[in-house]
């Protein structure tokens, strides 16, 4: 009866007359959450699997899951994963590594190379500041940068500075300024003349801001080349993210970010709602409904490990890219006062994507090849 329901359901949206098809989508989007929490295995009273897991324990797994839940409920965030297990230069962010630079937006953090044979030129890597910097070292047997120093790069990260109340004015040209800065740090601390780099996810998207800037000022060869992590430029193909977009829900992202910055826990459940039979229903079922203890998985760890973001960016971020999609514009978006086309950067890059990607979706990154046509 739910299967036909839910089948119902969703095919009744796209039989609406009258609504455009982005009001479309988000109807579809909000049935399709509504299926998706309707489902009887979210229930402990018609999920077989819970009512025998019940009778084995006697109860137990129902008592254990009222703590995870009250547990989440006093965090103000849903657990996917035991905490308690991992700890920041013990077992998961391992590579040894220095604060070589400081300013109020971000540390520079240096990792030495292992390896007789050294790269002349050194790879700076900027991640998203959505998330924490540690996403590229989670355990050594998958750390992108320990096995980076050991091929000889000498390899920077950046680590943003998790927005407070002191960062409600801090705009994208503050965050582009700041990965020019760290350019020019690497450069003048080895003495070369440029550095190789990686944008990730916002970064990403930003570090191709920063190109088309450094291009527009004649100082592109300070950048040898760059490689981006599911990044967009082009907004046109976003996926649902583009459904958080509208002036309603722009009113409230305002409001929610009304002390200067908009709390990280807000933006981890907005992606837990991009898929949430996997983020969220799943978790219900496995940790409040079969008691089941977290995983230590250390990806879920980082994922958990949410950060803040400045309001007036995240609200620009949010209009001028996602709703607006400006960057793809020539001269649509200034950065200290000069106008950027995208065209004009002639950087060497390469672009990774993810085939499963909820928030960047593949055909979306894939579309940062088409902004090399020059008119």
């Amino acid at each position: 009866s739910y299967a036909v329901i839910a089948d119902h359901l969703l095919a009744s949206v796209d039989k609406v007359d009258g609504l455009d098809e982005k009001s479309k989508a988000q109807w579809r989007f909000a049935t399709q959450n509504l299926v998706d929490a309707a489902s009887p295995s979210n229930f402990a009273l018609t999920n077989p699997e819970v009512l025998q897991r019940t009778i084995e324990t006697r109860g137990d797994n129902l008592i254990r899951g009222l703590e995870h839940m009250l547990h989440d409920l006093r965090q103000g965030q849903l657990t996917h994963v035991d905490k308690s297990k991992f700890t920041l230069g013990e077992n998961i962010a391992v590579t040894p590594g220095k604060v070589i630079y400081e300013t109020d937006l971000f540390q520079l953090i240096h990792y030495a190379p292992t390896s007789d044979k050294l790269l002349e030129t050194p790879l700076l890597i900027f991640p998203p500041w959505i998330n924490r910097f540690y996403i590229l070292d989670l355990n050594p047997q998958k750390s992108f940068i320990r096995w980076a120093v050991e091929q000889g790069i000498s390899t920077f990260i950046v680590s943003w500075k998790s927005a407070d109340a002191s960062m409600a004015d801090v705009v994208w040209d503050d965050y582009i300024a700041a990965q020019i800065d760290a350019i020019a740090t690497v450069r003048d601390l080895l003495g070369v003349e440029n550095v190789h780099t990686i944008g990730y996810c916002v970064a990403g998207t930003t570090l191709a801001a920063t190109l088309a800037l450094l291009a527009a000022r004649g100082e592109a060869d300070k950048v040898a080349s760059a490689t981006f992590f599911t990044a967009q430029v082009d907004f046109a193909l976003a996926g649902d993210l583009t459904l958080f977009v509208d002036d309603e829900q722009m009113k409230l992202v305002d409001q929610l970010s009304s002390k200067g910055f908009l709390d990280g826990r807000y933006m981890a459940l907005t992606f837990n709602l991009l898929r949430g039979r996997d983020l969220i229903w799943n978790y219900v079922v496995n940790n409040y409904l079969l008691g089941m203890d977290y995983p230590p998985f250390d990806l879920l760890y980082w994922n958990g490990d949410t950060t803040n973001l400045p309001a007036r960016w995240h609200r620009d971020y949010l209009t001028q890219l996602y709703r607006d999609n400006l960057l793809v514009v020539p001269g649509a978006i200034s950065v200290d006062g000069t106008p950027i086309d995208l065209r004009r950067i002639e950087t060497p890059a390469y672009v990774q994507s993810g085939k499963e990607d909820h928030i960047a979706p593949l055909e979306s990154v894939w579309k940062i090849t088409e902004q090399d046509r020059k008119s």
